[in-house]
């Protein structure tokens, strides 16, 4: 299925911001994996106050 609108890949160019940073990629890997573990951390903190209230409520 040819569904792009780009014809011809002669002139096509990429643009990488940080490419030749490595400091910068390592920088940029870490603060994600620390917005990953904390969305974890926080969320089973609350599923975790979700489930004793319910189980408090419920008997």
């Amino acid at each position: 299925m040819l569904t792009s609108p780009i014809s011809k890949w002669d002139d096509a160019a990429a643009y990488f911001t940080f490419a030749d940073n490595p400091t910068m990629i390592m920088g940029i890997l870490a603060l994600s994996a620390v917005v990953v573990a904390a969305s974890i951390i926080f969320g089973s903190f609350h599923e975790k106050e979700c489930y004793m209230k319910v189980t408090k409520n419920g008997h």
